[in-house]
C-alpha cells in the first residue's frame, strides 16, 4: 500500500525535483531517509571539525565515540553525516526515547490509558530522566511492545542485519527481569544512525501520527537537565527550541538533540565512552556547529 501512494504522488508531483519527491515520500516512511539524505560536503566538514582533536580521533579509532548530525535548514536538501554511525553502545537513560514512543504508540492504539499518572510519569522521564517514573512505564507498556514497536518496518530503530540500534531490555531499577537486545546483549543500548533517525521523523511529525509527534515534542522540549549538549547550547543558541534527552552512567556519556532557532536547525547525537565524556559533550556542539557552517562557528542572535 505504501509503495502505491508513493507511486502516487511521484505521478502527482513529476514536475519536483527528484529530492522534493523523496522529501515528500519521507512523510511516509522515514525508514532509509538516512541513506539518501547522506552528503559528502557535510561528511567532509565534520571529519575536518574533528581532525584536529587527537583524543577524539583516538576515541574514533576505538569505536569510544559515535556522532550523528542532521542539518535541517533547508528542507528540500536535507544532509547527513555520521562516525561510526551504525556502532552500537550501551547509552543510559538516552533509549528512554523508545519507551516514550512505544508508549505514545500504544496510547493512540487504545492499549494503554492515558491517565495523569502517565502523562507525568512520561514528562518526568524524559525532562528530569527519572528512574522510577521510566520503571513504571517499562512495567506499563512491556518489553515486547517496546522491541516490537523498534523492530518495526515503519521504524526500523533496531535491526539486527544493520547493527542493532534503539534498545530498551532492563527496568531503571536493580531488581526485574531483563530482556537484553539480541546482538551484544546490552540493556539500554543506541546507535547514533537510529537516534538521528528517531529525531528526523519527530521534526517530520511520521512517529505514531502528525498530532502524536506534536505531543511527544511537548515532552522532549525544554529538558530539565542542562549539562552536556545544552550546557553549549545555552551560550550559542540562548533562542533556540531544543528537543532532547541524554543518558550517562560510569564511562558512558549519551547526548540527542534537535536545534531549532535562530539560523539553526540541526539534530545532533553523540554516544561517548570516556571518563571526560561530559565536557567531550559539549565541544561536540561547536564542531557540529563548525561542520554545517563550513568552518564557521554559528553565531549566536
Amino acid at each position: 500500500m505504501l509503495k502505491f501512494i508513493v507511486f502516487l504522488l511521484s505521478f502527482s508531483f513529476c514536475s519536483l525535483s527528484a529530492q522534493d519527491a523523496f522529501f515528500i515520500a519521507d512523510q511516509l516512511s522515514s525508514s532509509t531517509a538516512l541513506e539518501r539524505m547522506k552528503d559528502v560536503g557535510l561528511q567532509a566538514n565534520l571529519n575536518a571539525a574533528l581532525k584536529s582533536d587527537r583524543k577524539l580521533q583516538r576515541l574514533i579509532k576505538e569505536k569510544k565515540l559515535a556522532i550523528g548530525l542532521i542539518d535541517l535548514k533547508n528542507p528540500t536538501n536535507t544532509k547527513y553525516a555520521s562516525i561510526n554511525g551504525k556502532e552500537m553502545m550501551y547509552a543510559a537513560s538516552l533509549p528512554k526515547i523508545a519507551i516514550l514512543l512505544a508508549a505514545i504508540d500504544a496510547i493512540d492504539k487504545g492499549e494503554l490509558v492515558e491517565t495523569a499518572a502517565v502523562t507525568n510519569d512520561m514528562n518526568l522521564m524524559i525532562r528530569k530522566s527519572n528512574n522510577a517514573a521510566s520503571t513504571r512505564m517499562i512495567d506499563r507498556v512491556g518489553y515486547e511492545k517496546i522491541a516490537e514497536v523498534m523492530t518495526s518496518p515503519e521504524y526500523q530503530f533496531y535491526n539486527k542485519e544493520e547493527g542493532g540500534g534503539l534498545w530498551v531490555g532492563k527496568r531503571y531499577a536493580a531488581a526485574g527481569k531483563r530482556n537484553p537486545d539480541p546482538l551484544k546483549g546490552l540493556s539500554h543500548a543506541a546507535s547514533v544512525d537510529a537516534v538521528c533517525k528517531y529525531y528526523y521523523m519527530l521534526a517530520q511529525g511520521t512517529l505514531v501520527s502528525p498530532e502524536r509527534s506534536e505531543q511527544m515534542k511537548s515532552i522532549l522540549v525544554n529538558p530539565g537537565l542542562h549539562h552536556k549538549f545544552v550546557n553549549t547550547l545555552k551560550k550559542v543558541a540562548p533562542k533556540a527550541k531544543i528537543y532532547r534527552k541524554s543518558g550517562s552512567w560510569r564511562t558512558f556519556h549519551s547526548d540527542s538533540v534537535w536545534v531549532n532557532g535562530p539560523e539553526r536547525n540541526y539534530i545532533l547525537v553523540a554516544l561517548i565512552n570516556d571518563v571526560e565524556g561530559e565536557q567531550i559533550a559539549r565541544r561536540l556542539v561547536k564542531i557540529a556547529e563548525k561542520a554545517i557552517k563550513g568552518g564557521k562557528i554559528l553565531a549566536s542572535k
